[in-house]
């Protein structure tokens, strides 16, 4: 239950309500706990009252003549009888259970009830409508045959009650200002203690946009560290990410900056006086190959710039690496034919156990594109030497791994360049490949979105050319996200 409503919710009224609310449903119930208390701590004194006028009545019990003789002073009748706010009544009845004094209309004890000889018992029970308690005891007179004598003091109510309610009072009339301190002291503590959460906004609101360095975690709370590390870890994703746009824009300017300075170049040469039909068609290629190569420039970016985001956001599936890396295979078949290479697949077929694997098919479709890509680029081939390529997928369901392979029979990469090659436009010397150096990069970034790890190898060390051999390793022990 909260006593407080609010249209949006606030930590410090939250925690105000669950500690206010249960204080003031407790207080009633404090109240009724300690009016039932008072009437027990009240009745005690009357109580022991009572049962000392029993037993001063009991001793005035006497024999005389062989006949039960009680005989009341009229002092101790007067004193019986001076409490102005309670009433009080005795009764004495013989040994035959003839009255001997007091008033005669005041109720018998139970006769269920075992008589013992000067014990003083309590009850509760009522005189003319009247609540009473009563205090009776049983007394032996020294006669032959005769029972025993009953002595009774009773006693109304009013004495306790009035006793109960000045205790209740006394207890429960400091709480009128103890209550509201106790409210005032909680909000104030409160105050105190969301103070930290206070300096965390203003330090968060006084930082410069551009600054995503993190926050200190050791300077708060142990209960608000979580939520620094969490904003932390926002900062450092906000900051991967804006290094990666600009590293985008800043790549996108430097490679697309050759090709249109080739295009704007080649416009001016056609335009210039004097130039014939063969110089303008010369200028005319030169310029369809230089916006080929920025087309192909901006598509290699994109590429990138998708694997880099794709992350935790990319949709996943079930992908038959076989089928996958067969249909790439056939997409890219014309282009090696046209320069002359043996290019072909071989391996796992589709559907064998053990190829199946958990990722995005675009994405893992655009790594084989790029490897076979960067095969044909680099593997030279001629009519009397063709250039082999080879598309290979292994798979072990047992170790719940599969390979990809991409082999070719070209120059090789040098042992000191291997780590090299994965960096964004890093191309190696001594080549005449017309390429960005985007496309390892953006095969290097696919595998890391896929969990897989990527390696190169010789594919005949020692001999010339050695060729190369690209190798990824893709886990298949992942449960689908279906499933």
């Amino acid at each position: 239950m909260k006593l407080f409503q609010r249209e949006q919710r606030s930590l410090f009224g939250e925690i105000l309500d669950w500690m206010l609310t249960p204080l003031l449903l407790l207080w009633p119930v404090s109240l009724g706990l300690t009016w039932f208390v008072a009437q027990g701590v009240a009745g005690k004194p009357f109580d022991r009252a009572l049962e000392y006028n029993v037993v001063a009545l009991a001793q005035l019990v006497t024999v005389n003549q062989n006949k039960v003789v009680f005989n009341l002073p009229q002092p101790a009748r007067e004193l019986l009888r001076a409490d102005e706010e309670s009433t009080v009544y005795y009764q004495v009845l013989g040994s035959k259970g003839e009255y001997l004094s007091g008033d005669k209309d005041l109720p018998l004890p139970s006769e269920d009830e075992t008589p013992e000889i000067n014990e003083v018992r309590l009850r509760e029970d009522a005189v003319r409508g009247v609540d009473v308690k009563v205090a009776y005891t049983w007394v032996k007179v020294p006669l032959p045959d005769a029972k025993l004598v009953l002595v009774q003091v009773a006693e109304t109510l009013e004495k306790r009650s009035v006793l109960a309610t000045e205790i209740t009072k006394g207890v429960m009339l400091p709480q009128f200002v103890i209550l509201p301190l106790a409210v005032l002291l909680v909000w104030m503590a409160l105050v105190q203690a969301l103070k930290p959460l206070t300096r965390l906004e203003n330090l968060i609101r006084a930082r410069k946009p551009d600054d995503m360095s993190p926050l200190d975690a050791q300077d708060v709370p142990v209960e608000i560290s979580p939520l620094v590390l969490s904003v932390n870890d926002l900062f450092m994703r906000l900051k991967d990410t804006i290094a990666t746009q600009k590293r985008f824009l800043a790549d996108a300017a430097h490679q697309l900056k050759t090709p249109l300075a080739g295009l704007r170049m080649q416009a001016d040469l056609a335009q210039r006086e004097g130039a014939d039909a063969d110089e303008l068609k010369q200028s005319l290629r030169q310029i369809g190959k230089s916006s080929i190569r920025a087309t192909h420039t901006v598509n290699q970016l994109l590429a990138l710039a998708r694997a880099e985001s794709s992350g935790a956001a990319m949709s996943r599936q079930t992908c038959d690496l076989a089928q996958l890396t067969m249909e790439v295979t056939q997409d890219c078949l014309s282009r090696a034919m046209d320069k002359r290479l043996d290019l072909g697949y071989e391996g796992a077929a589709p559907g064998d156990a053990g190829v199946q694997l958990q990722g995005n098919p675009t994405l893992i479709k655009e790594l084989i594109r790029n490897l076979i890509d960067n095969a044909i680029n680099y593997t030279p081939s001629s009519a009397e030497t063709p250039g082999i390529i080879t598309a290979r997928v292994l798979a072990d369901p047992f170790g719940k791994v599969v390979w990809l392979q991409v082999e070719d029979s070209g120059p090789g990469i040098a042992p000191s360049e291997r780590e090299l090659v994965f960096q964004p436009f890093y191309r190696s010397l001594g080549t005449e490949v017309d390429g960005t150096g985007l496309g390892l990069p953006i095969v290097l970034e696919i595998a890391l979105q896929h969990d897989a790890t990527i390696g190169l190898e010789e594919t005949r060390p020692g001999q010339a050319p050695p060729g190369t051999r690209f190798v990824v390793k893709f886990s298949t022990g992942q449960q689908s996200p279906e499933a």
